[in-house]
Order: structure tokens, then sequence, then C-alpha cells
């Protein structure tokens, strides 16, 4: 038998699954040079090249894409050994491995707060992601739960909402728009917009709604992050939709709430997982948690 470690497998399936060395890196909050030298003793060890690179992404050879499909079998076959552990345990030393969008960080965290007061022994691990990491963990089932915005529709997932997600339009305080009323999106669409990158679920909402009227949104600048977009609003770059809850902590005369036809948007926060796994004892209990306590205590977005 080949003697390859749990360490080694689970790497290289990071890196098979990212088909990039550097994300996988990233992902498992590793060196990149780390991940190389594990990959080369891989190799070493296999006998054969695994991977070819190709430009700044690497691929799979024939023997990588084998090795990467009983990596996988024996990573579930580890998983399902620990749900029986904690099953048996309890949440006296549960575990939670919980992924979450960037917007979501603005109440996860405060959720997760009140959850350990009733939890004290179980153990969470957060891990914050943009949508398109989130749908990769999500496909490779790497996480127990996952908070976003909008489910995917093209993984069988199970989803459940929990709480409410109100888009909303802002504007710097003195921005000519902001003492307006009922607002037409014809009238929107003349300003500067700033916007999260493509596959941004608040993106994708809003063009969704420009769209039924027959508009095409153009942003004048992608931002990253919600807190990039924050700042360049305050600078006068232009307007834009954020989740109300990404306010929640900032004071309420500091960005100009745009009274817009469509806005807000109404949208959900979803818990979600692989429909086909089981929910470990713990991730079942928050999960339960989310969709009752949860929800009695929404994040103040007023």
């Amino acid at each position: 038998m080949l003697p390859l470690t749990i360490r080694q497998l689970k790497i290289f399936e990071a890196v098979a699954r990212q088909l990039s060395i550097t994300r996988a890196a990233e992902e498992l909050h590793l060196s990149q040079p780390a991940v190389s030298m594990q990959m080369k003793k891989l190799a070493e060890v296999v006998g054969q090249p695994l991977l070819e690179q190709d430009g700044k992404r690497v691929r799979l050879t024939g023997a990588g894409e084998e090795l990467a499909i009983s990596a996988r079998e024996v990573i579930r076959s580890l998983k399902r050994f620990e749900l029986g552990l904690v099953a048996r345990k309890g949440l006296a030393g549960g575990f939670l491995r919980l992924a979450a969008i960037t917007t979501a960080t603005y109440f996860v965290p405060r959720l997760l707060g009140e959850f350990a007061k009733l939890h004290p022994g179980v153990k969470v691990a957060l891990r914050v992601v943009n949508r398109e990491q989130a749908l990769e963990s999500l496909a490779a089932g790497l996480e127990d739960l996952y908070v976003l915005g909008q489910p995917p529709v093209n993984l069988a997932v199970t989803a459940q909402p929990f709480m409410e997600n109100p888009l909303v339009v802002i504007a710097a305080p003195d921005h000519p728009l902001a003492l307006k009323r009922n607002i037409p999106l014809t009238r929107l669409i003349e300003e500067p917009w700033l916007m999260r990158e493509e596959g941004s679920g608040t993106r994708k909402a809003v063009e969704r709604l420009f769209a039924s009227q027959g508009l095409a949104l153009t942003p004048r600048m992608e931002l990253g992050s919600s807190e990039a977009i924050k700042q360049a609003v305050l600078a006068g770059l232009g307007i834009s939709v954020l989740s109300q809850h990404s306010l929640a902590l900032h004071s309420p005369d500091q960005f100009a709430i745009l009274d817009a036809k469509g806005f807000p948007i109404r949208r959900q926060w979803h818990a979600v997982y692989p429909a086909e796994r089981p929910l470990t004892v713990v991730a079942r209990t928050f999960l339960d948690f989310l969709l009752t306590y949860g929800k009695s205590h929404d994040t103040d977005t007023n």
C-alpha cells in the first residue's frame, strides 16, 4: 500500500478541485511553497506525475484524476466516521464547520455568539468566502453549512431560508437624489454605478430588476467587497446596492438609502448544505437555532 498521509490527500484534493496551487493554498491557509512541496512528495510516492502546468493553472494527469477520485472517497469515509463520533458525543465536544459569503459576516458572528452561549462546548470554524468560492466548497462538501443569499440552481442542495435580506440603493448623504421620492429606474440608471464582481448574488438580483424594465446596467466600477463599495460611495464615486444588513454598524445618517421603485429587493438568507449528506448533530442543532432564534433576533437594520 502506498504510504500516503491524510494531510497529503486533503491538500491534493483541494489542488485537484481548484486546479490551482495558489487557490488551494489560500483555501487551506497554507503557503504556496508548502502545497507545492506536498504535491512533489506525493508524486514521488505515487511514482508518476499527477499535475501538468497549464499557464497559471494546473491540469490533472490520468494518474492525477484517478487519485483525486480515491482522495475524495477517503475524505468522505473519514467524515462519515467523524459523524458517528459527533453523534455519540452529542454537543459536549462537537465541531461546526461554517462558510458564509462576505455580506453575511455582518450578522453571522452575532448569531454564532448567541449559539455559543447556549452550547459552550461546541467549537466553530467560520470561513468567509465570496460566492464563487462558496459554491466550489459546497460542491466538494467541505463545510457542514453554508450561509448564502441565493442557493445554487445547478447543485443538489437543501436550502432553508431563515432571515430576510433586503437589498437597498445607497448613496452619499449629500447626493442630489437623497431627498427624492419614488425614483424611477430610468433615472437611477443615469447615475454612475458601483457593483460587486460578476457572479455576485446581489449584482444578479439588481441586473434582473433592471432587465425586467428593458434596462441594461453598466457599472462604472467593480469592487470586491461591500466595505470597498461603501468607501467609494462616501467618496462620491457613484451609487450602489447592498444588503441593508451591511449598514447595521453605521450611524443612520452616514449613508442615504434612496427611495427608488422596485427597492428594496426582498430576498432571504439561506442555510445550505449538500442534499445527499446528513447533517451532523451540531450542524442540525445550529440550523434549528437559525430557523427559530435567528429569526427572532434579526439584525437591526432600521
